[in-house]
C-alpha cells in the first residue's frame, strides 16, 4: 500500500516528521463514489480505529463539514472538534482537527485503472503527556498503523459492493 510519495505526490513528510504519515490504497469505484462515501461522517467512524463518536455534525459554506467526535487511545477518550477546510469533489477532502488532538488529514482521490487512488495524508500534534510517556517512534508507527487500518476498510467498503 505505502507509496513512498505524500499527498501532493512528492517525498513522504512521515521521514521528518514523526507525527506524519501518508499512504494510498486503490479502492475498487470510481472516485464518485468514494468521494461520497467519505464526505458521510458516520462513515469515518466505521472505518477509523479509535474513532468512537461523531456528533453535532453542521454544514460549512464550503460544502463540508464540521463535526465533535471522540478518539479513542491507549483507553482515554479524546474529545475533539474536526473542520473540513477543504471538500472539492470527486478529488479531495481535507480537515483540520482541532482541540486535545490538532492537526490535519487530506484525502486525495484520482482515477486509476480498476477504481480510485486514494491517499491518506495526516500530521498529528499530540497532548504533551502522551508524548512523554510513549515516544516519537511508538507513536509514529501507532499513527502509520491506524491510517493503513482506515485506507484497508475504505477498500473492503467498496470490495463488499461487488
Amino acid at each position: 500500500m505505502t507509496n513512498g510519495d505524500d499527498a501532493a505526490g512528492g517525498p513522504s513528510a512521515a521521514g521528518d516528521d514523526p507525527f506524519a504519515a501518508s499512504d494510498a490504497v486503490t479502492v475498487a469505484a470510481d472516485p464518485e463514489a468514494v468521494f461520497a462515501f467519505l464526505d458521510d461522517p458516520e462513515n469515518h467512524a466505521a472505518i477509523t480505529p479509535g474513532l468512537t463518536d461523531v456528533r453535532d455534525v453542521e454544514p460549512l459554506e464550503n460544502g463540508g463539514k464540521r463535526l465533535a467526535y471522540t478518539y479513542r487511545m491507549a483507553g482515554v477518550g479524546i474529545d475533539g472538534e474536526i473542520v473540513q477546510t477543504v471538500h472539492d469533489p470527486p478529488e479531495r477532502h481535507q480537515f483540520e482537527l482541532r482541540g486535545r488532538l490538532t492537526g490535519t488529514i487530506d484525502l486525495r482521490l484520482a482515477p486509476v485503472e480498476g477504481g480510485t487512488e486514494l491517499t491518506y495524508a495526516a500530521t498529528y500534534g499530540l497532548p504533551e503527556n502522551a508524548l512523554t510517556r510513549v515516544g516519537a517512534p511508538v507513536i509514529r508507527r501507532f499513527n502509520e498503523r491506524q491510517l493503513r487500518a482506515a485506507l484497508r476498510n475504505v477498500a473492503a467498503e467498496f470490495e463488499a459492493d461487488e
